[in-house]
């Protein structure tokens, strides 16, 4: 089983890799200002997690630079359980106005992505 989910993941990572989106462009004053209100953001993710990179996908295609965990990393583990309640991913950790907010399911993250930078 493990071998299967190993085979599938670098298939996916080398399909995302082959037909990667492009970037949007920005005039670069504004691209600064998207890139200063992403530092409050971080996505915990596993490289090979087809959601994770559904995620991953949205981020380049806007252009946006956001810190990216990798989840199986113990201390990031134990945060994202910790703090998020559960370990799953991808999930997305959002900080604003002194409050911490947890976003899990790609389709609610690229939700809010959309709605917030597009």
């Amino acid at each position: 089983m493990f071998i299967v989910r190993w085979i599938l993941g670098r298939i996916i990572l080398l399909l995302n890799f082959v037909f990667s989106p492009k970037k949007r462009q920005r005039p670069s004053e504004q691209q600064d200002v998207i890139d200063q209100q992403t530092q409050s953001l971080a996505l915990y993710q596993y490289a090979a997690c087809p959601f994770c990179v559904k995620v991953r996908r949205e981020m380049r295609r806007q252009n946006l630079n956001i810190n990216l965990v990798d989840a199986k990393q113990e201390s990031s583990k134990a945060l994202l359980t910790a703090e998020g309640g559960k370990l799953q991913v991808p999930c997305l950790r959002i900080e604003q106005d002194g409050q911490t907010q947890w976003l899990y399911e790609s389709k609610a993250i690229t939700s809010y992505l959309n709605e917030r930078f597009a």
